[in-house]
């Protein structure tokens, strides 16, 4: 597909999102610079919001469907890789804080409230502002979406309590988040972690060297795919866990459902989710590179390997410690990342898969929903007023 000329990729109804899985390597590059040229100004949002109160800061990641998937990728690796002494990072949907928001937010703990958002424009998005807003005593919100003219960045300007990062490039223009959810996920990344600047471009730089490699190897990718099979699972562990979300969103939204998706993570796939796996079944495991996590990914994939109770498993991993030596999608030659950025190279494997499944089952992935009843900006959505 990505080698494929524009008006043939037209004729698949695939040449945005080709375009969109495509470019992400560059646009990460972007998201850095982003990221430097906004530095000082976020340092300076995040003194103010630490002064809203003593002790640890609430940072609530937010967002609906891949962009909740954001938070569930990017708070596991926080928790260990940020500043614990004065961050607490949470990942809540924004449909959990609009639906429930006394189960979810503390009214007395300072909370920071980071919105993720493509278009800005979801109404969850920007009710959980407003709850927050109305619900919690000292709030203060960073936003970090796409789209200039949507309405979370709009409505944000001028408020003393609220900074907007905009990514614009990212502002998928097919059906399916690609670029969007990658490079939101980075930005929150390299705003909380701790590690110096060179360090986190060096990640950078090798991610998006890794992403390149995807697009080189496409080949391989399709070859998983040359098989009998309608159900597809991703696993994963912590904040791959995550990630196995998100991939198997992907597989759900470009094939309108025509392929079977679950996903869990490693550990808790045998307590029942592996009931799943028949025998035209690809299960994929995203191998965490923390040596002691990575020996938990590798048992389970041996033993669904030992089983064989399904068409295929496969392991997407980086060369950098025990390998499964069945079948891959093995990075080699590269420095190791930590899981935070391993996670977009990684995913860029997983929305290959969903692309070209996508064209298999029949389907059109830049507008996969024939009837329209799954929207690129959600719809149909009634916001009822909520009384703190």
């Amino acid at each position: 597909m990505f080698e494929k000329s524009a008006d043939e990729l037209k004729t698949w109804g695939a040449d945005i999102t080709t375009g969109e899985i495509k470019q992400q390597p560059e646009i990460w590059r972007d998201a850095l610079n982003i990221y430097r040229e906004s530095k000082k100004a976020v340092d300076a949002f995040l003194a103010e919001a630490r002064a809203m109160g003593e002790g640890r800061l609430s940072v609530i990641f937010c967002g609906a469907g891949t962009s909740d998937y954001v938070g569930d990728t990017v708070a596991p690796y926080l928790r260990h890789a940020g500043d614990r002494a004065l961050y607490d990072f949470k990942a809540i949907a924004s449909t959990d804080i609009v639906s429930a928001p006394r189960d979810f937010l503390n009214p007395d703990e300072p909370t920071l409230l980071v919105s993720f958002a493509r278009s800005g424009n979801s109404p969850e998005s920007l009710a959980a502002v407003e709850i927050v807003r109305s619900y919690v005593k000292n709030a203060k919100f960073l936003h970090i979406t796409c789209a200039p003219e949507g309405k979370l960045a709009q409505e944000s300007e001028g408020d003393e309590n609220a900074l907007t990062i905009l990514i614009p490039r990212a502002n998928d223009g097919g059906f399916a988040m690609t670029g969007s959810f990658t490079c939101m996920s980075l930005m929150a990344t390299l705003i909380f972690d701790t590690a110096s600047e060179e360090q986190k471009a060096a990640w950078v730089e090798t991610a998006a060297q890794m992403g390149e490699q995807v697009v080189a190897r496409e080949a391989e990718v399709m070859q998983f795919l040359l098989t009998d099979y309608n159900r597809v699972t991703y696993l994963g562990s912590g904040s791959m866990s995550g990630l196995a979300q998100e991939a198997q969103l992907k597989i759900l939204e470009l094939a309108h459902g025509l392929v079977a998706t679950s996903f869990d993570s490693a550990m808790s796939y045998r307590h029942g989710p592996k009931s799943f796996v028949d025998g035209k079944t690809l299960v994929f495991l995203f191998v965490s590179n923390d040596p002691y996590t990575r020996q938990y990914d590798l048992d389970l994939l041996n033993e669904v390997k030992g089983d064989a109770i399904c068409q295929k498993v496969i392991a997407v991993q980086q060369d950098a410690g025990e390998l499964f030596d069945g079948e891959s999608f093995t990075f080699t030659g590269f420095d190791e990342l930590p899981e935070a950025y391993l996670a977009l190279p990684f995913i860029m494997v997983g929305q290959t898969v969903s692309l070209l499944n996508s064209v298999r089952v029949g389907n059109t992935p830049d507008t996969p929903s024939p009837t329209g009843q799954v929207n690129r900006v959600v719809r149909g959505v009634t916001i009822h007023p909520f009384s703190a």
